[in-house]
């Protein structure tokens, strides 16, 4: 009990010692803690950025679907080569019927006949959206929640059936505060019951996945088919996604391979094509976070650094200037492992607490950030516990390091030899 109670009352004797120490030397302390809070800070801010730039990309491209490819009409030169011998060509439906009987690496695949000038009418008020005719597997290759009713199946397509889902946006334009499922609704004066709807996508202004209908694909082409010449059968574009995520090109291949030989032009020709591959761009935008993330980690790393390197020359003179209190111990009976234990501890303090200091202060920033909307495809910066320890644990050794070194080599020699030291 005696040996408990004297190696507490040491250790209080030791914590109220390290905090007269620091707090007798107020501003020195001060400049310490606040190197330590603004190099950690600095860099979990720097990366915070990077991180919420990353993922809001990610959220962006997840809001499409996954893996989502896609094909568009386009102009095929008469001469291999040659742009301006160039004619245009349509996709058809047989395209889509080919692409997905014939193209082994693409898993699904969805006609998409899309036309903006139908306009809906509910029996309450009026909107122009968009009005997309499409085949069941399209809500497989694209994100596509459903908020209330159902989705668009087999029957209604075999049977076409004047069925419509509608988009977030759409449904509160033509049934302002009240139930759409179940309703009715009229396009270009043909009465089509809403089955459905859809969850909101995306944030801010980005409205166009919410100001959408979709209707079977079959129904489309005979009520609504596109308007002009040689459109006959014609859709707007479609809509695939390869087996794999690493077979996008073999997929891309094959699907341009069926379109040239459909369209008789040579498929090696990359300029006749107009697509869309979100796996590409989503790699290439990868390349180009991984970058920005090392730049904002370069500079996060010489703030940190310059922060290091404060922080060691206040504790170098720190301890140097104590050279006379580390002789007056030793004659006093201090053993160099006590003085060494108490440089130890007193770095630790000021470091450790300096960063979580730091911390903090960036964690509140990027919270209060979190407030705020901010711009499509950009998600409020997000604290990495990892970069946190590494930057802490750095500062941490650099401080205890600047501050064993001259303590030790004070404490080496003999009490009068310190006791003399200016």
């Amino acid at each position: 009990m005696a040996i408990q109670y004297f190696i507490m009352r040491t250790s209080l004797d030791l914590f109220a010692q390290i905090f007269r120490n620091l707090w007798g030397h107020k501003l020195r302390s001060f400049l310490t803690m606040f190197g330590i809070a603004w190099g950690v800070g600095s860099l979990l801010l720097l990366v915070g950025l990077g991180e919420g730039f990353r993922s809001g990309n990610k959220r962006e491209m997840a809001e499409y679907g996954k893996d989502i490819m896609f094909i568009f009409p386009g102009r095929a030169p008469v001469v291999e080569g040659r742009m301006n011998s160039a004619r245009n060509y349509l996709l058809t439906y047989q395209d889509f019927l080919d692409i997905y009987k014939e193209a082994p690496h693409v898993r699904n695949a969805s006609p998409v006949l899309s036309r903006a000038d139908v306009h809906a009418v509910s029996e309450f008020a009026t909107a122009n959206g968009e009005i997309i005719g499409v085949e069941p597997q399209f809500s497989d290759i694209r994100f596509l929640p459903l908020k209330q009713g159902r989705w668009l199946n087999a029957l209604d397509e075999t049977q076409k059936r004047s069925v419509i889902v509608l988009g977030d946006e759409l449904t509160k334009n033509l049934f302002p505060g009240r139930p759409a499922v179940g309703a009715s609704i009229l396009l270009n004066g043909i009465s089509f019951q809403v089955i459905g709807s859809i969850r909101r996508v995306g944030r801010g202004d980005d409205n166009s996945t919410n100001m959408r209908g979709y209707i079977p694909y079959q129904v489309m082409a005979t009520d609504f088919p596109l308007k002009g010449e040689n459109h006959q059968n014609s859709i707007s574009f479609i809509n695939y996604q390869p087996r794999v995520t690493d077979e996008h090109l073999v997929a891309q291949d094959e699907v341009r391979r069926i379109i040239a030989r459909n369209h008789s032009f040579d498929y090696h020709d990359v300029n006749a094509f107009e697509g869309w591959d979100t796996i590409q761009q989503s790699k290439m935008v990868g390349t180009i976070f991984d970058a920005m993330n090392t730049f904002l980690g370069a500079v996060g790393l010489v703030t940190l650094a310059l922060g290091a390197i404060g922080v060691i020359n206040i504790m170098l003179v720190a301890v140097s200037e104590r050279t006379r209190e580390i002789g007056l111990r030793k004659a006093l009976g201090a053993t160099n492992r006590s003085i060494l234990f108490q440089f130890f501890l007193e770095g630790i303090i000021l470091t450790l607490f300096s960063g979580l200091i730091g911390m903090g202060a960036a964690g509140g920033l990027m919270m209060l950030m979190g407030t705020v909307q901010g711009p499509g495809g950009f998600d409020p910066p997000k604290l990495v516990p990892m970069t946190a320890i590494l930057a802490i644990a750095s500062l941490t050794v650099a401080g205890v390091i600047a501050g064993i070194y001259p303590a030790r080599k004070a404490a080496m020699l003999p009490p009068v030899e310190a006791l003399r030291q200016e």
